[in-house]
């Protein structure tokens, strides 16, 4: 069954649902699900709504000209989805390699609704792992001299492939604000500590170095504030005084890959809104 999925965000007000509803209704459409939260300390209301293709009566055009109209007398803030399209991934690593095979098994596997285009990388230390899974491999190295020049070659690429979303699989560089501004709300990184603790580099030794009780993952829209971007999915595990650095590192990988990966879910089945730089994830 083919669907299309509505993401509406708008100012609190009475009547939402019922107006939305016989919208859809009006114009034809079975509703096969229908996910709405209310935030009362911002007065904001927040939808997901998933409608019958088979329903479409119109051109898609058509269908998004119409909505639009209906949604200017509620301040909707929207954004319209359809099933048969599969979003253009790109992953970005440098040496790490578990976040890059969990992602390029879970797509094989047809857990994640996308097509990974390429694999992008500072290092030419995973190149046979995309070649395992036939995707194609690019190294483009990087220092600081030649960062700006490295950053738009990686431009041209998602360009190129007409790229929708990209994951930095344990990417081991920061990007410039100008390279994740044009890119909003498409970029998912993954963090190896529970943020907002341990932000930056070297998490795990600086919470060994704290004595803490859990480690773990955060998986965030990267921003151009670094590590603070509204979070997705987060998951922790318990350890003890026992456990060293090196300790923490493994009980993080499996940690990263789960959270990783249902971070990069929620995005492509469309169930997640950033409001404030938080998220409202419907599951």
């Amino acid at each position: 069954m083919q669907d299309i999925i509505f993401l509406i965000k708008c100012p609190d007000q009475k009547g939402l649902l019922a107006n939305i509803s016989s919208f859809f209704y009006n114009n034809g459409f079975n509703i096969l699900q229908c996910r709405q939260y209310t935030d009362t300390i911002n007065n904001e209301y927040f939808m997901r709504i998933q409608l019958d293709a088979a329903g479409l009566q119109t051109s898609r055009r058509e269908l998004e000209k119409k909505f639009g109209e209906f949604g200017k007398g509620y301040a909707l803030e929207w954004s319209i989805h359809y099933s048969d399209y599969r979003p253009k991934v790109a992953v970005m690593v440098s040496k790490a390699s578990h976040c890059l095979y969990d992602l390029l098994e879970r797509y094989t596997e047809k857990e994640l609704h996308c097509e990974i285009s390429l694999v992008l990388s500072n290092h030419p230390t995973l190149e046979y792992i995309a070649d395992q899974f036939r995707v194609p491999f690019f190294c483009l190295p990087v220092n600081a001299d030649i960062k700006g020049e490295q950053e738009r070659k990686i431009i041209s690429l998602l360009d190129k492939h007409h790229i929708d979303l990209v994951i930095m699989a344990r990417y081991m560089q920061i990007l410039s604000p100008e390279f994740i501004n044009r890119y909003p709300q498409r970029i998912i990184n993954i963090h190896h500590a529970f943020l907002p603790a341990f932000e930056g580099g070297d998490p795990y030794r600086r919470a060994y170095e704290r004595g803490v009780k859990m480690i773990g993952a955060t998986a965030h829209y990267a921003t151009a504030d670094l590590d603070r971007g509204p979070i997705i999915a987060q998951d922790v595990e318990p350890i003890t005084h026992e456990h060293t650095p090196n300790n923490l590192k493994q009980i993080g990988k499996d940690i990263e890959r789960l959270v990783l990966s249902r971070a990069v879910r929620y995005h492509l089945e469309h169930r997640i809104i950033v409001a404030n730089n938080r998220t409202v994830i419907f599951k």
